[in-house]
């Protein structure tokens, strides 16, 4: 358990120090890559601000992301169950998950208006077509033994969803909520910076890219990061408390 948690600070301390070295040994200037002790120096002199914009960041993302993986669900298991439905709505998901979608917040933000709306639209929008390939593929990875098993004693639709498919899709729903983490803070951050609000990471380093201010704006690249990291810890030890019935939250033998 140590290693687990030392590891990744192990990692990350030894990529900002090589960073910091590169900055130094090639003097690189500053308004072309800010040395990490610099950012961090100004996150932690105006913390109040930075922590109070990451808060509403970090709503605007756990918000929008708890939207996609119901209607993902919902939406996943009517699919798994109609393949004609699937292959109806893939092209429809396909499209909304390759589009650029940080080329239309600005739209999203006219259409919704300013604050949270648009905010929550869109983290949801970008993450859904993931959840819900996720659920499809879960439920029908169920082993057909469980299934006839099930069908032994006939139990039905719901019971079967319940406590067959739905166990079966959650290591993959799981597996995707830490990719959509990521996905959910970007989009956050974008919407933001082109909301016509104050509030958010996104807003201060906008303002921060308009002033020049580059040492505010890496500190808002930094909360960005902070908040990814431990959202995925978060992550990582809510899906060993849920699945640890699973295989793959076993220790692995020596």
């Amino acid at each position: 358990m140590t290693r687990r948690l030392l590891a990744p600070l192990v990692g990350v301390a030894v990529f900002l120090a090589l960073w910091e070295g590169f900055v130094r040994a090639f003097h690189v200037r500053p308004f072309v890559l800010r040395a990490p002790s610099s950012a961090l120096r100004h996150l932690w002199n105006f913390r109040s601000g930075f922590s109070s914009g990451a808060w509403v960041t970090v709503q605007h993302a756990v918000i929008g992301l708890a939207i996609a993986l119901a209607v993902g669900v919902l939406v996943g298991a009517a699919l798994a169950a109609s393949p004609l439905l699937e292959q109806a709505t893939q092209p429809v998901l396909t499209l909304v998950q390759v589009a650029p979608w940080f080329a239309y917040v600005s739209s999203v933000v006219l259409w919704l208006g300013s604050g949270t709306k648009p905010a929550l639209f869109m983290v949801a929008l970008v993450s859904l077509p993931a959840f819900v390939f996720a659920t499809v593929g879960g439920m029908r990875s169920v082993e057909p033994a469980a299934l006839e098993l099930l069908d032994s004693v006939d139990a039905g639709h719901w019971e079967v969803l319940r406590r067959l498919r739905l166990p079966s899709a959650a290591p993959t729903l799981f597996t995707t909520a830490r990719f959509n983490w990521g996905l959910a803070l970007a989009a956050s951050y974008y919407v933001e910076g082109a909301n016509f609000s104050s509030r958010g990471l996104g807003a201060i380093g906008k303002t921060a890219a308009a002033h020049n201010e580059a040492d505010a704006l890496w500190a808002a690249v930094f909360a960005m990061a902070i908040l990814g990291i431990t959202g995925l810890l978060l992550l990582s030890l809510l899906e060993r408390v849920v699945l640890r019935w699973h295989v793959s939250q076993r220790a692995p033998r020596n």
